[in-house]
């Protein structure tokens, strides 16, 4: 899939003579992502040609880059209403409508990009891509075979095509996928991170050297670059070489984290405000109200903390259906620019749309008739007062790991998207934080509301926790939850292979070899490290 919004074709626009120096300069500026020396140029040279569909193509690139889909969807609807037959464009829109999570309205626009440019392998590797989140995953398999067999030299095609076949479990056949985009580009960093990321492989002598080669050369990109630190970092950490593991984890990081806008103090704003205002009174003042739909179960909490594997256990029950991380409540609750104090003003009747829309919006991902779905997506633990108003009969669980383990887990995790916390030790536990103390709230306002699982409790007493699981999702045990490796379904998450194997304790202690480089993080954890599992009352 394209790395950006739009593509610039800066030496054609010189070479063509059409268009002025600072549209020309402005697109340098995307390709070199200067973005600060590249929205004044296009915002002037608009204000003098507002119908000039090539520069409002590149503000929505710009808008693209920094997270403001929104806008960028805007702008490309513009253009393609100036100029119905700007296939770029569309192209373009059908990725923001993609990254937006309207997969279905992107397949819409991508039949008419394919029907204009059926030759241009990027077209059909989005619509796969948009096949899978909608959970059509044969349709997606099919396309991309199809894609593969007319033009087989594509390494980025190979690797979606990889990342699709591990999300169902065909983990050879992703292996396989993953290792030809390797063997056509060797510095496709992403590609060696996904080998990686499914936490089964383990990297050769010739793998290492080939990852240190390509970091070796100057030219390739920074994404690159830290997609193959943290591939070395886990090849190391397999290794038992636990320095020069987390020299590249650090080196990985580092470069990730300065892409990405990630203020800690803005969590901490955030839950500052929602401990205030969601207080015992808020709930009992809105009791009744919301949508009376029982059916969501909502598993969040820190990523990383088991929360796959809950759903996987749960997913094995007959009455309850998996589906992934839905970014649906998000997207809800911030519809309210006033957000998170302004939804103590939101009337019964607009708690109860809120709850219909999500039901709505969800059900495209509900694949059964089982009457119970799942819903998730690790950081809502965010939005539980608004899911509790919006959905108040909803069933959630906190999936809870130590500390140290959760988020040294993360650290050495790379995420597709979001995540901006995980890059940094110091954020890092400050986040932790954040999340223990609303939760903390949660539990005084409305105890025994939310249902905990403590990761270390799954590893040690499996039946007692799962049983007690189920009991809190209002369901009778079933066998089947203990053999919730047998279960035979799709999984998105980076922990896919890993809840497809029986419960194993390695992963509790991961974080010890790493232990005389974390005191950042222990420091931002203070007394949330000291007292786990219990509570300091201070939060």
């Amino acid at each position: 899939m394209a790395k950006t919004i739009v593509g610039t074709e800066t030496g054609w626009m010189a070479a063509s003579g059409r268009y002025p120096p600072r549209l020309i300069d402005a697109a340098l500026a995307l390709n070199d992502n200067r973005l600060g020396e590249a929205e004044p140029l296009l915002k002037a040279h608009l204000r003098d040609d507002p119908f000039d569909v090539a520069a409002i193509r590149m503000l929505a690139e710009l808008a693209g880059r920094i997270g403001r889909y929104k806008d960028a969807e805007t702008l490309l609807r513009r253009a393609i209403a100036l100029s119905p037959g700007f296939t770029a464009a569309r192209a373009n829109l059908a990725l923001v409508l993609y990254r937006l999570n309207r997969p279905t309205e992107a397949i819409e626009e991508l039949a008419t990009v394919v029907a204009e440019d059926p030759d241009n392998p990027g077209h059909a590797n989005l619509q796969a891509a948009a096949f899978g989140r909608l959970g059509q995953f044969d349709d997606a398999i099919a396309l991309y075979q199809r894609v593969l067999t007319d033009v087989p030299e594509q390494p980025r095609v190979w690797m979606s095509y990889g990342h699709m076949l591990k999300t169902v479990g065909r983990q050879a056949d992703g292996v396989a996928a993953y290792r030809r985009a390797i063997g056509l580009l060797p510095s496709l960093g992403e590609a060696w991170w996904s080998l990686a990321n499914l936490k089964t492989v383990r990297f050769d002598d010739a793998d290492i050297a080939a990852m240190e080669a390509a970091l070796a050369d100057v030219a390739i990109t920074d994404e690159d670059r830290f997609h193959l630190d943290f591939a070395l970092g886990k090849a190391f950490e397999d290794r038992r070489d636990a320095a020069r593991a987390f020299a590249h984890y650090v080196d990985g990081n580092a470069r990730r984290r300065v892409a990405l806008k990630y203020d800690a103090d803005e969590t901490q704003t955030f839950v500052d405000r929602s401990i205030a205002r969601f207080d015992a009174d808020f709930f009992i003042e809105r009791a009744g109200q919301g949508h009376p739909a029982s059916d969501p179960i909502f598993i969040l909490g820190m990523p990383r903390a088991g929360s796959t594997l809950i759903e996987q256990i749960l997913s094995s029950h007959s009455h309850v259906e998996g589906t992934t991380e839905l970014p649906d409540i998000p997207l809800l609750a911030r519809q309210d620019a006033a957000y998170p104090a302004g939804l103590a003003d939101w009337s019964a009747e607009r708690l109860h749309a809120a709850g219909a829309d999500y039901l709505k919006r969800t059900r495209i991902q509900r694949r059964t008739d089982r009457p119970l779905f799942i819903d998730k997506l690790p950081n809502n633990w965010a939005h539980v007062p608004f899911i509790l108003s919006i959905l108040p009969n909803a069933r959630i669980i906190d999936a809870r790991r130590h500390p140290l383990g959760c988020c040294f887990s993360n650290f050495k995790q790379h995420f597709a998207r979001g995540q901006g916390f995980s890059y940094a030790l110091d954020d890092m536990g400050r986040y932790y934080r954040d999340y223990v103390r609303l939760m903390t709230h949660i539990d005084a306002v409305l105890p025994g509301r939310v249902h905990r699982v403590l990761y270390e409790d799954m590893v040690d007493d499996t039946e007692r926790t799962v049983r007690a699981l189920l009991a809190a999702c209002g369901l009778a045990f079933e066998p089947g939850c203990l053999a919730f490796h047998e279960t035979a379904r799709a999984v998105r998450t980076a922990s896919s292979e890993q809840v497809r194997r029986p419960i194993f304790r390695e992963g509790t202690e991961a974080w010890k070899p790493f232990e005389p480089w974390l005191e950042p993080l222990k420091a931002a954890l203070g007394d949330v490290l000291d007292r786990y599992p219990a509570v300091p009352t201070s939060l």
